[in-house]
């Protein structure tokens, strides 16, 4: 129940009032036309509004895209079903598998939040919706219009801040490597990997901006300097104990000509080792996050000394190379791309399948449970059932009980509001909005908060093509909420994913391979910037997907003994590597 710190969530307003706005268009117009029961149609690409929101925009306007088609495509499958199909149980079933689909796919994609969950609710509603085989198409047809004016929403804000993506991201592993450098000499291994997770996001974020203009590259750089300054904390702090010295550290870039907005006592005095006094440290920590202030504020970012040979090839790029696809670093040319990233995810024995399977059969369960129980709307215990699983039962529980008091909460919300949803339609909508912006205000706090909200919201969009008496849509809700919270869990228990230990086998194995592939590139005479780039990177992905498959199998019962004693050896070794890596990176671009 704990809630989260407000620093922890200040970006909550982009993709709460993006939904927001997406969603007054269409609405706003249907109700000057009275045509409220098409609410529901809209809604659904509307409300693609909130994916996509960490991206670049480059990067934003495909994933946006490729959503919405999710969303239609979606859709259409539960209108379809609802026009030939009359089998309440077979609606469910279909509903559920789809509910599979949309898991293993967000999280084979790592979507990021809401994940799965909005798509899932719009394309189970549109299951038990009534439904016309003529009507579709202009159903479809609504869906796209909303679809668009979410893809123009998200992509608005490139207009006022083209670099806001980046900049957000190298800010946040500015604060972390911040974080790391104001830990206890002791106490270093969990900000070392949440520093090694945070540049190792920012450098793929950074892959996906384009350099095609002399002021792009010119852009880019700077934040590729600056990210350089959070990675080579992990220098120091994954030297082996005992046996660093601040030699062995790169120095730190000093600051050249510094723009208006930026103070020269933010340049960089150079990194502390494990072993430096406390107050340098704390300094150090102190620059950093000046840095992230200014790059979250939009202020101009500082400039950072080049040595001769990048000063010589930005003059190259100035002179010969305008409009050209300029050479900035890229990921490495066996990083997964596309589909292919995909499907490598979703291949027979991946752990994804047994969470697929543990959605399908938790939410066919509860939507039938709901069913023999008499609600009339069986697909929000799917709903329910499907936004329960999360990576492993540990967390599944927190989330049902998460739900269950957020949901009870909104009820009394939604009854105690009752009198202005009776003044009419506008007031319906004026709280659909009001209701998705605080949403997204709280769900980042804690979900059951953010639940507070979203179940009148969903409530009130149920409302608009089917009136319901109140006392009905609350029963049938909390209902709904419980049969769905603990058919999930039981399913939870009973569907156990075994293969969570072998994914840290596999995640192991790949570290191994990164490390020893870094140690050839580091042991050769001269080695070969490029190579060590991407060995860098092969390194610390495979790094940051051990932890994160150590922690989900940590909350899974009925495992295999973890290796917890190999896992500690493989991380230790492999973080010394990648310290090793990052010192060979960045010594000469931040020599001074």
């Amino acid at each position: 129940m704990r809630l989260r710190r407000p620093l922890e969530t200040r970006h909550w307003h982009k993709p709460a009032f993006s939904a927001a706005a997406a969603l007054a268009v269409p609405d706003l117009a249907l109700l000057a036309m009275d045509r409220m029961d098409l609410v529901l149609y809209t809604s659904a690409g509307a409300m693609c509004a909130l994916y996509g929101h960490s991206k670049p925009y480059a990067a934003r306007a495909r994933t946006v895209a490729w959503v919405v088609l999710a969303m239609i495509a979606s859709l259409a499958v539960g209108l379809v079903s609802s026009s030939f199909i009359d089998h309440t149980l077979l609606l469910v079933l279909i509903a559920s598998a789809l509910a599979a689909v949309h898991r293993m796919m967000c999280d084979a994609t790592r979507i990021g939040p809401p994940g799965n969950l909005i798509i899932t609710f719009i394309s189970a509603s549109a299951f038990f919706v009534p439904q016309r085989p003529d009507q579709i198409p202009f159903h479809l047809l609504l869906a796209v219009g909303g679809g668009a004016v979410a893809w123009l929403v998200c992509m608005a804000p490139w207009l006022v801040r083209p670099e806001g993506p980046q900049r957000i991201a190298t800010a946040r592993a500015l604060e972390a490597a911040a974080g790391l450098l104001r830990a206890a000499p002791d106490a270093t291994a969990g900000p070392r990997h949440a520093t090694a997770a945070a540049v190792n996001a920012a450098w793929q974020t950074i892959f996906l901006v384009p350099a095609r203009s002399t002021a792009k590259y010119t852009a880019r750089a700077r934040l590729e300097r600056l990210l350089l300054q959070a990675e080579s904390t992990l220098a120091a702090a994954g030297a082996p104990a005992g046996g660093s010295h601040s030699d062995d550290v790169p120095a730190r870039v000093r600051t050249a000509d510094v723009p208006a907005g930026v103070r020269t006592a933010d340049a960089p005095a150079g990194v502390r080792t494990a072993d430096a006094p406390a107050g340098d440290r704390a300094a150090d920590a102190e620059r950093f996050e000046a840095w992230a202030r200014d790059l979250r504020r939009g202020r101009p970012l500082p400039e950072v000394a080049l040595d001769a040979g990048q000063a010589a090839e930005l003059a190259g790029i100035a002179a010969d190379q305008e409009g050209a696809e300029l050479d900035l670093r890229h990921p490495s040319p066996d990083h997964p791309r596309g589909f292919r990233a995909v499907f490598a995810q979703l291949r027979p024995g991946s752990p994804l399948l047994p969470v697929g399977a543990r959605v399908m059969i938790g939410c066919t369960l509860a939507g039938w449970a709901s069913m023999a129980i008499g609600s009339e709307h069986p697909y929000w215990a799917v709903v329910t059932a499907a936004s329960v699983f999360q990576a492993n039962i540990t967390l599944s529980w927190q989330r049902a009980v998460q739900r269950a008091l957020g949901n009870l909460l909104g009820l009394l919300l939604f009854t105690a509001l009752l009198p202005v949803i009776h003044t009419g339609h506008l007031a319906m909508v004026l709280l659909v909005l009001l209701f998705q912006v605080g949403a997204e205000a709280w769900i980042p706090r804690n979900y059951w908060l953010g639940s507070v909200c979203v179940t009148p919201m969903a409530l009130l969009l149920t409302s608009f093509g089917n009136a319901l008496p109140a006392s009905v849509l609350v029963r049938d809700r909390w209902v709904d909420t419980v049969v769905g919270g603990v058919i999930g869990l039981v399913c939870c228990v009973l569907v156990t994913n075994r293969r969570a230990t072998d994914r840290i086998e596999a995640a192991m194995g790949r570290v191994v391979a990164a490390q020893d592939a870094a140690d050839a590139v580091l042991a050769a005479e001269q080695p070969d910037d490029q190579e060590a780039g991407w060995a860098r990177d092969r390194l610390a992905a495979a790094l940051v997907e051990l932890r994160e498959a150590v922690e989900v199998a940590s909350g899974e019962w009925w495992q295999r003994a973890l290796p917890a004693e190999r896992v500690t050896l493989t991380e230790r070794d492999g973080h010394r590597t990648l310290a090793r890596l990052v010192q060979h990176l960045t010594a000469p671009t931040l020599a001074a």
